[in-house]
């Protein structure tokens, strides 16, 4: 998009995240769910179809040009975040393996926002990667489905899962398949786990699967290629993602530390003329900008079909969640104990800030991820 459009765009954002944004934040933290006006609204303005290509229906955004975006949304409900990131990324993992039918059908509607698809991998007995456990077995042009999935966001009020499973009797990746599943689908249960530390409004499902039909056509790729679809072209780019939105929420955590700083007095006066409390905004202050370079060098390197970007996009989201743990202790630190009352904005940022720990893999996997690289380069 021309810079000056861009601009314009940013800036359009931004104004609805500090406003119908921060309405829509207190009305989900009070009834514990994301309302359908919210999704309707979101979808009028735009907002779920920013990051996909033109062609798709999107806005031909670059990715980092993106991730500009990603990092003022992340300063808003962190379920308002959520719906954004996760509905302008599925299309990622779907279109380089999708048919024309699948894109008609399926994609472009999601683009559009028009039906939600969860990224359904992860299983309670195992990882998220070549042992999972979920099984199908063909007869003729329908699979039948066997397993349980469980921690996916909007598993519950989703139309579509895109699920991972394997062939029948198969190991390892070569027998792993990617299918779109439809949420009516018979011998499906849907157990909705959404009651969560943090991240409230978002809805998560725990789903059970026997023998359950799936078209053969609805298969992304080719048997065999269901870790392609998982992670080939979604993973990267969605850690970069979640990286950016460590520091969007770390800047929200920042903005209100400082505030507070400034109008709250002891002894006669402000609180940020206390060295103390000034050194702990300086720290944050360093810590946000060293973690957004970071980001947006692993955001242009995977814009840029850097070899180095996977590795890079693990560096960035352990050292942005590092940095958010780090400024969101000392932003409620700064409110001292009435930061812990649910009235303080301060004590919802903070309570949301722990689930981005989890998401696109832990710490440890990120480092598992950077030292396979950086032992694999140095070994030849």
């Amino acid at each position: 998009m021309p810079d000056s459009e861009y601009q314009g765009l940013l800036a359009r954002v931004t104004d609805w995240v500090e406003g119908p944004g921060e309405a829509w934040a207190e009305e989900i933290e009070a009834a514990g769910s994301t309302p359908d006006a919210l999704w309707k609204q979101l979808r009028t303005e735009g907002f779920l179809s920013l990051a996909a290509p033109r062609d798709l229906g999107g806005a031909g955004l670059s990715f980092v040009q993106w991730m500009g975006l990603m990092e003022v949304f992340s300063r808003s409900h962190a379920s308002i975040r959520m719906i954004v990131h996760v509905l302008n990324g599925t299309w990622r993992a779907m279109n380089p393996f999708a048919d024309e039918r699948q894109r008609r059908d399926v994609i472009r509607p999601a683009v559009a926002g028009d039906l939600t698809v969860a990224f359904t991998l992860t299983e309670p007995g195992n990882g998220t990667g070549v042992d999972i456990t979920s099984t199908v077995r063909r007869d003729g042009d329908t699979y039948y489905l066997t397993g349980r999935k469980h921690l996916i966001t909007f598993g519950v009020r989703c139309d579509y899962w895109l699920l991972f499973a394997r062939l029948e009797g198969s190991t390892g990746r070569d027998g792993t398949v990617a299918l779109l599943v439809d949420r009516t689908v018979p011998g499906a249960e849907v157990e909705d786990t959404s009651n969560t530390m943090g991240v409230r409004g978002t809805d998560h499902a725990s789903l059970s699967f026997t023998d359950a039909p799936v078209p053969v056509a609805n298969r992304l790729g080719a048997e065999g290629e269901g870790l392609l679809v998982a992670l080939g072209g979604f993973l990267t780019p969605s850690r970069i993602s979640v990286a950016m939105s460590c520091v969007g929420l770390a800047q929200r955590a920042q903005q209100l530390a400082v505030a507070y700083a400034l109008e709250r007095t002891t002894f006669g006066k402000p609180l940020a003329s206390r060295q103390a409390i000034a050194f702990m905004l300086a720290e944050n202050a360093a810590d946000i900008a060293a973690a957004r370079a970071l980001t947006l060098t692993a955001a242009a390197a995977w814009q840029d079909s850097d070899p180095g970007a996977p590795a890079l996009s693990s560096m960035a989201k352990l050292t942005a969640v590092d940095m958010l743990t780090r400024v969101t202790d000392k932003a409620l630190q700064v409110h001292g104990g009435i930061g812990y009352w649910q009235s303080q904005p301060i004590e919802r940022v903070y309570r949301d800030a722990r689930a981005q720990r989890f998401e696109e893999g832990t710490n440890e996997i990120q480092k598992a991820v950077i030292a396979r690289d950086l032992l694999g380069r140095a070994g030849g």
